[in-house]
Formats: C-alpha cells, structure tokens, sequence
C-alpha cells in the first residue's frame, strides 16, 4: 500500500479511494512566453506531489497536508468561490472548481516538490489532483483539457496569472525526453534530452530565495508585454519578427520595449536550441542557455543577486550553459555542466555564497521524467 494511503486513514479515519501524483518541472528555455502564444521546452523531473482522495456523502470538502502535520482545513461546497479558503487549499480546491465538481470529499496532499524554488510545485499539486478527479468521477477529458483547467484554477481561485506551461508538462511529459510545446495550441514533440551517456549532467542550484508570485512581480510584467502586443496593434508576440519588432521601437515605452523584447527573442532561443539538440550540439545549447539568463536579467528583470552569482560561478568553473528558472526573484538556476566538474562546480558556488553571506544553496541532478498518473 502506498504511504499515503495509511496517512490518510490517520487523518480522516478512511481509506482513499484513488492516489495519483504529477511532477514539478525544469524549464530549459522558454522563459516567460508561454502566456504569449510561445514555445517552451520544459522537462518533468522526478520530485512530485502526491494527492490521496475519497468522496464522502457531506457538503464539506477536507483538505490536509502530510507538511502541515494533517492539519485540516474544511470549506463548505457552497462557499467555494475564487480566492475563498485559506492559501495553500486553493490550488486543490481550485481544480475542483475549474472541473465543475461540487460533492464533498477529503484530500491529502503529500508535497515532494521544493516550493519556491522556480520548480512548479503548484502546477504539480494541481495535476495530481486533475489527474485524480478525472479519473475518480469518470470526466474523460484529455490532458490539454486538464492542462487548462489546472491553469483556470492558478489564474482565477488562485489569483496568480501563470501560463499554461508547468501544466502541460507535469501532464504530458515522457521519461527521457523535454517536451516542445507549442502553448498557441498545446501541440507537442517530444525531443531526446538524454545527457548522462555524454558525460553532462544538468544541475539545478536551489538559492532558496523562496519567491511569491502572486505578489505581483509576475503579473505586472506579463501586462508589460500584453500591453506591448495592444500598442503594436498585433496579435501576438510570436507573429512579429524581431526585425519588425526592433525597428518599431519608438512606438512604445522603453520598459514594456525591454520586457517585450525579451519575449521576442525568448521564442526564438526555443527554436535555435531544440534544432542544436536534434544536432547533438550541446555547447551551441549552452551558450543559447546563457543568453536567455542575460535577457531575462537585463531586459526582463526577474533575476536577483544570488541567481546571478550562481549562474557567474558556474560559468567560471565550465558550465556549457547557465540561467535562471522559473518565475524569477529567487528559486532555483540550472547549468548544464560536464558530469566529472560537478563538485568542484557545487564547492565554488557554495563558497561564493558564503562570501556574499547567502544562505547555503541546496543541489540536485535533474532527470527527465514521466507525466502525471494514477498510483492505485
């Protein structure tokens, strides 16, 4: 019997009648686009959430936590309403919403997901419970339809304005594998990321400078390139050539010029890296890698201090490629790098950390991973 299972008779006194769990993700490149009609190449890695479920004949809806030590939280079926319910069971209770599903039961969560470190624990907790609930009420839908009713309940219960990227992966992805997907229109390829054969490793640096997008960094920038397609009178971001794009620089305010640039030319990297990927060309990957963390550093301005610093070291020390992740102001960085350089790589950054009085980075090798899926 999984673990969970018997945490979940402890809790609520029952047995779940369904487990499912979906992973978080590393984002290659393709930072910041998948909410403008973007490509992005994210892969699943193998730290996931696991939800544990079982329909009960009241009106509530119960919602605990193996990290919260089972503490449980109860909201009536007819109080759920956007942004309702305290903070950490409105992803849950968000899906539950967005699939239009209305009769009590109870849930346990069991997050294996580092929050705030840029990985998409909440697309994974939001998957898992989709996954769940799409099988356990027999709803039929498809993994897109999932992908965007995970992401109705980020965007409207949530609150927090987030595209349909760490959805799809932590739903589609395949072991072995990053996943192109076109966010216009949630087509997919699947494109070999096979490294540890070659001698690499992608290493993930974890800051922990835990961020909080919903505080508005994220969404005022999205609005900065929304605005940006509204004042160029176009569609979208993706149908505009950077020639077009830079000799119409006049037209708008410098800020939302720099913001929307980078999305421009973000769209671009994706297509350049996955052509030097099919090629077997991972130091043109890398180098692509690194410019992505220039623009969004430079011309986004989601990075911060210790990212910077961890992206520099590995770098210094031979990294083919380093950047940011995620949504930026903290998390995590990831670096491409030759397997046999690993500590000496994690040794530099921890002491370049401890030199500008950082809190110690936390390390971890990221594999690609399979998608979501029923346990029991």
């Amino acid at each position: 019997m999984h673990n969970i299972a018997s945490k979940f008779q402890e809790v609520f006194g029952t047995a779940p009648e369904i487990i499912a769990s979906a992973p978080g993700r590393v984002n290659l490149i393709g930072e910041h686009v998948d909410f403008l009609d973007g490509f992005v190449l994210p892969f699943a890695i193998s730290d996931s959430t696991t939800v544990a479920i079982a329909r009960t004949s009241s009106n509530k809806i119960r919602s605990a936590s193996v990290q919260k030590r089972g503490t449980v939280s109860t909201i009536d079926c007819e109080d759920i309403a956007p942004k309702s319910g305290e903070a950490w069971t409105r992803y849950p209770i968000g899906v539950l919403w967005s699939l239009g599903i209305t009769s009590g039961m109870d849930i346990l969560i069991d997050g294996q997901v580092p929050l705030g470190a840029g990985l998409s624990s909440s697309a994974a907790l939001e998957c898992a419970v989709a996954t769940a609930v799409n099988d356990l009420f027999n709803l039929g839908l498809t993994l897109p339809e999932l992908a965007l009713a995970a992401q109705r309940a980020e965007n409207v219960y949530v609150g927090m304005p987030c595209g349909i990227m760490d959805q799809s992966v932590s739903l589609m992805a395949t072991a072995g594998n990053a996943l192109l997907l076109d966010t216009r229109d949630l087509s997919i390829e699947h494109i070999p990321f096979n490294i540890a054969p070659l001698g690499l490793e992608l290493l993930v640096i974890d800051t922990q400078v835990h961020h909080a997008l919903v505080d508005g960094g994220y969404a005022e920038r999205r609005a900065s390139c929304e605005k940006a397609v509204a004042d160029l009178g176009i569609t979208s971001l993706r149908d505009i050539s950077l020639v077009d794009f830079v000799s119409r620089k006049s037209e708008l305010y410098e800020k939302t010029y720099l913001r929307a640039f980078h999305g421009v030319t973000e769209m671009q990297r994706v297509l350049d890296a996955v052509a030097l990927l099919k090629s077997g060309d991972f130091v043109g990957f890398g180098e692509i890698v690194t410019a992505a963390h220039v623009s969004l550093r430079d011309n986004y301005t989601v990075s911060c201090p210790e990212l910077d610093l961890a992206v520099d070291t590995a770098l210094k020390f031979g990294a083919l490629g380093s950047r940011m992740i995620g949504g930026g102001f903290g998390g995590s960085a990831i670096a491409l790098i030759k397997a046999k350089d690993a500590e000496l790589i994690k040794s530099e950054i921890k002491s370049a950390f401890m030199k500008s009085r950082y809190k110690s980075p936390r390390f971890f090798s990221a594999l690609p991973s399979a998608g979501a899926g029923v346990v029991n």
